[in-house]
């Protein structure tokens, strides 16, 4: 029997978008996953600026279900605490 353990923690972190504009939104970070990924709408509401791409990639969720598949990108500086990316 296989038992899976919660790896995923939520912090507060802040965000500086391409345009300059900070933002303090909750983050989740979770050990498991492969990429960073920013809610749809929290980008559509904050008008946070995206760009296109070549190509497309599937995202899955913790549980390993399927979630989208990506087709845009924003770039942006994540701080939390004291450790920025």
């Amino acid at each position: 029997m296989t038992k899976m353990t919660k790896q995923e923690l939520n912090v507060q972190a802040n965000i500086k978008t391409k345009n300059r504009k900070k933002l303090e939104v909750k983050a989740l970070v979770d050990s498991r996953c492969t990429h960073t990924g920013i809610n749809e709408q929290l980008v559509k509401d904050k008008k946070i600026p995206t760009k296109p791409i070549d190509f497309s990639f599937e995202v899955f969720n913790a549980d390993g279900t399927k979630n989208r598949e990506v087709t845009k990108v924003a770039s942006l500086e994540i701080k939390i605490d004291r450790h920025t990316e």
